[in-house]
């Protein structure tokens, strides 16, 4: 008995030794330990929290340049990380959305409609997995020229005129326009290009006029008023009213002449930019992006001019999607109730 209980003592002994043996090597070689309580620390750094590509627009256009600070801000305060990406605009960034390669999506209010409904651009092919996150500024219908007798949308025929990316959101609001004065596609010289091309072909004398349709001021049209001297063509009462008839989803804005260093105001028609997200996007992460663009509304337009247009009201003004869960929640903690799926 008494050797069973010595060889029993010794037994333990061994193994003691060996898990102590194990713990220390655990510990000094730190590249696994380390590891783990690194990933550990990741891992709870981001608890519910996804990571979200967000499709903006070109690298000169106010969807990119406004994206980034929205993508930054949240990714830094929250548990979301947003990452803005270059992309050719409204129709790219919901195709793309369609595809599962972005998770948001800056969008032109009627670019939005036409993939919902399966009109226009989507005639046939109706996309409508993904749900409103929040209306945050006017987009303007900018019809930008060099030169100035270029006046009226009238003035316009028999000129080269660029018209946007062919089959563009743009391309759409151009003819829209250019429709109202009684023109057509065939009564100019069309060029279908991106903001930045269609800048440089004005600098270079290729065109005629451009129609930039984005946030006021424009990268690309401050860029070239640095050096030329630039002309927005207004649009008339008349037309205008006219225009809304048919497109009741324009608004009539004024461009204060102070925002390009032009001789006047110029009258125009606007369309609401958009944020939407793919329907699957968890409730949680929506509720992070929308709750801090609008907590912080007044830092955020200190990095961009298009944060003094946020604004609740505005915001919650979209009435032909539906609002995704996490918006619509975040709404409600404001007093306002929108629509949901």
């Amino acid at each position: 008995m008494k050797k069973f209980l010595a060889l029993l003592m010794a037994m333990s002994m061994v193994l003691a030794m060996v898990a102590c043996s194990n713990t220390s090597g655990g510990n000094t070689g730190s590249g696994n330990t380390s590891g783990d309580d690194t990933n550990t620390s990741g891992d709870t750094g981001s608890t519910g929290g996804a990571e979200l590509t967000f499709g903006t627009g070109g690298d000169q256009g106010t969807y990119y340049a406004f994206g980034n600070v929205l993508a930054q801000r949240i990714s830094s305060d929250t548990d979301t990380g947003v990452t803005a990406v270059v992309s050719n605009g409204s129709q790219d960034n919901i195709e793309n959305m369609d595809m599962g390669n972005y998770q948001l999506g800056f969008v032109q209010s009627d670019v939005m409609s036409y993939a919902y409904e399966g009109t226009n651009l989507f005639d046939g092919m109706a996309v409508n997995n993904f749900s409103t996150v929040a209306a945050l500024y006017m987009e303007q219908v900018q019809i930008v020229t060099l030169d100035p007798t270029i006046q009226t949308v009238a003035d316009l025929e028999g000129k080269r005129v660029s018209i946007g990316s062919s089959g563009s959101g743009v391309y759409y609001n151009a003819l829209d326009v250019l429709g109202a004065y009684g023109l057509t596609e065939e009564d100019i010289t069309p060029t279908y290009q991106s903001f930045g091309d269609s800048v440089d072909a004005l600098q270079d004398g290729k065109i005629d006029a451009a129609f930039v349709v984005a946030g006021a001021p424009t990268v690309a049209v401050t860029t070239l008023a640095t050096s030329r001297d630039v002309y927005l063509v207004s649009l008339d009462a008349e037309h205008i009213a006219a225009l809304r008839e048919t497109s009741p989803y324009y608004t009539e804005y004024t461009i204060s002449a102070d925002v390009y260093g032009t001789e006047e105001d110029c009258t125009t028609v606007a369309i609401a930019a958009v944020i939407i997200a793919r329907d699957d996007v968890s409730e949680d992460d929506v509720y992070n992006v929308v709750s801090t663009i609008f907590e912080n509304a007044e830092s955020i337009a200190s990095a961009h001019d298009k944060g003094n247009e946020l604004d609740l009201e505005f915001a919650t003004s979209i009435t032909n999607v539906p609002y995704h869960p996490g918006a619509a929640r975040y709404f409600s903690e404001k007093g306002i109730e929108v629509p949901t799926k």
